[in-house]
């Protein structure tokens, strides 16, 4: 240790030389580390005096790796990960059994709730936490677990386990239906009070959307209820407020139980999906891919069930 001391001088050395030699830049990584490009130089130099060889050709507004740095940087770099690896594993603490799921508060309500006695039957010891969130997170750095996303399964970082396409029909309650004439096409429709999803950080699909998968123009004039909250739609439909678009994967057991009802026999499947999705830099504990794999298996037993 007391060699390396002597060789390196300063750990600052090691991070500055990692940032320089990944962006191959001494200004963006000056940029990066929010110091100025001075002393970026000064570090690399006192760095390569103190080991004795050049680390970086010095280009025409560029710079490269000389062979020994390439060697040292690939050294740096797995020293860097193992370090951060440990750091979070010790920063998680007994933390680290914890499991914790970030949704939408109307697949917390409505999808997971339902399937929690069966999860807590068939693994008594996992402490799940869910974090309700109002827009996508980074798993990695809130320290979370899992998560579910609306999108194609190509997040940068992440693995990804598709749970549910994404299939819209119209709902409202049988209270609703009792009170106002049930439509018979899609035009009928167009007729009824609706309620708005306007979420305001994750882009969902519109009314307008809906009825333009079927070539019917939908003209929004600020009419009906408007609500940033999905699980505030379904309490206001399941309250006779209007008829709102629901995803199947999360109103399906609500319209098993009557508290809502299809408006018509049509949906819209849009081509996007529901992922389970966790990050592919940090390991899941065992807790973690216990809950993943019975997600996964409760997405593939829900999809056998088709409404009427």
């Amino acid at each position: 240790m007391r060699e390396l001391r002597r060789l390196v001088h300063s750990p600052h050395h090691l991070f500055v030389f990692e940032v320089c030699a990944r962006l191959l830049s001494f200004t963006r990584a000056a940029e990066e580390l929010g110091v100025s490009q001075p002393a970026v130089s000064l570090a690399i130099r006192q760095l390569e005096q103190a080991i004795g060889q050049d680390l970086f050709e010095r280009l025409h507004r560029a710079i490269r790796l000389t062979d020994a740095g390439e060697r040292f940087h690939h050294e740096v770099s797995a020293s860097f990960e193992r370090l951060l690896k440990a750091a979070r594993e010790v920063n998680r603490g007994p933390e680290a059994e914890r499991v914790t799921l970030s949704i939408s508060t109307a697949f917390a309500n409505y999808w997971v709730m339902p399937r929690l006695t069966r999860l807590h039957r068939s693994h008594p010891a996992i402490d799940l936490r869910l974090q309700v969130v109002d827009k996508d997170v980074d798993l990695e750095h809130e320290n979370v677990s899992l998560g579910i996303r609306r999108g194609r399964g190509n997040w940068p970082g992440y693995d990804s386990a598709a749970i549910a396409r994404e299939e819209l029909f119209a709902v409202a309650s049988p209270a609703y239906l009792a009170a106002n004439p049930r439509p018979k096409t899609v035009e009928e429709l167009l007729g009824h009070q609706f309620i708005h999803l306007e979420e305001p950080f994750r882009p969902r699909p519109k009314w307008r959307d809906w009825f333009e998968s079927f070539g019917i123009e939908f003209v929004d004039g600020g009419e009906g209820l408007r609500l940033n909250d999905y699980a505030l739609v379904i309490q206001a439909a399941m309250a006779g407020e209007g008829v709102a678009m629901g995803w199947r994967h999360v109103t399906e057991s609500l319209i098993a139980k009557r508290l809502l009802v299809p408006v018509l026999p049509r949906s819209w499947i849009t081509g996007e999906e529901f992922h389970l999705i966790w990050s592919v830099r940090t390991e899941l504990s065992p807790p973690a891919a216990q809950v993943r794999d019975w997600i996964i298996e409760e997405a593939k037993a829900a999809a056998m069930v088709r409404l009427p």
